[in-house]
């Protein structure tokens, strides 16, 4: 693996003007629903600190970067890089609701998800985002669905005077947990707790498997707040399993791009991101994606 040094990225300037220059074209066509390009932090591999992955963002074209919490870094590290580079930190990812779900028959288990919640709000305050990305339950041989529709349900209660206080959203995500299996019972589940402070962060990439992205946009409309953009082909899950569905670059699998915009431009979308969460890799690496993302962008 390459070690970047600042030598490095000076020589990158004149590539990262041009990928700036190009995706200035997207940031003022307002007829595109998505025009800004993130990614997860742990896509960036290389950079000794936080500002030298925020400087290979940048020069790959990104004018994002979104961070899991909790997490180690140091956050005037994080602030420094975000001023240093003009990256924006659109949003943040909980990082907890994996280990320890809200579905959980646990309520102690319950409790660090909810209290990593309200952490990663205002941490999301500080850093300039808008949304914390929460995966709302999970269920499984023993969880029921019922049972983890009604605890995920008094949990984010919980939350949403934080996020009312803070101005930040949360955005639930559509993943394979084996809940909200359809998009008008995610509809549902948003709707019961009439606040605009809940919405939705819709995964292109995971609803392939099963439907067709531009279906569950239509349903979702306006409570869609962010876009993740990753692909699946139903040819490697048919061949090879359905984790191998996801080895495919953007572009080169079976989402309709130019539906999605489509169906986005049809709700409305105003989110403007789509944050790409795929494998990430070093700079050549970043480079492609940011291009893939452009191209279907502007399907």
């Amino acid at each position: 693996m390459r070690i970047w040094n600042r030598r490095d990225f000076l020589q990158t300037s004149a590539v990262a003007s041009a990928f700036a220059t190009s995706s200035l074209t997207h940031l003022f066509d307002k007829s595109r629903p998505l025009s800004k390009k993130s990614l997860k932090y742990g896509m960036i591999k290389g950079g000794d600190t936080v500002l030298e992955k925020f400087q290979m963002a940048k020069a790959a074209g990104f004018h994002g970067v979104e961070l899991n919490y909790p997490h180690e870094l140091k956050d005037e590290e994080i602030l420094e890089a975000k001023k240093i580079t003009g990256l924006e930190i659109p949003g943040v990812v909980n990082s907890k609701h994996w280990k320890s779900p809200l579905s959980d028959p646990d309520p102690a288990v319950r409790k660090i998800c909810t209290d990593s919640m309200i952490d990663a709000l205002y941490a999301c305050k500080k850093y300039g985002g808008t949304t914390v990305l929460l995966v709302p339950a999970v269920v499984n041989a023993e969880i029921s669905y019922a049972e983890a529709w009604d605890r995920s349900v008094v949990e984010i209660e919980k939350m949403l005077p934080i996020a009312q206080e803070t101005g930040i959203k949360i955005a639930l995500e559509n993943v394979w947990n084996n809940f909200l299996l359809s998009p008008l019972e995610a509809v549902r589940y948003i709707d019961q707790f009439n606040s605009n402070m809940l919405g939705w962060y819709m995964d292109i990439g995971n609803v392939i498997r099963y439907g067709w992205a531009e279906h569950w946009i239509e349903a979702l409309g306006s409570r869609i707040m962010k876009i993740d953009v990753k692909e699946y082909s139903r040819k490697l899950q048919k061949e090879e399993g359905v984790w191998e569905g996801f080895k495919v670059k953007i572009g080169d699998g079976d989402c309709n791009w130019a539906a999605v915009n489509a169906a986005l431009a049809k709700v409305g979308y105003g989110g403007e991101w789509g944050s790409a969460e795929v494998p990430g890799g070093d700079q050549d690496r970043l480079n492609d994606i940011s291009e893939r993302m452009d191209k279907v962008y502007a399907l």
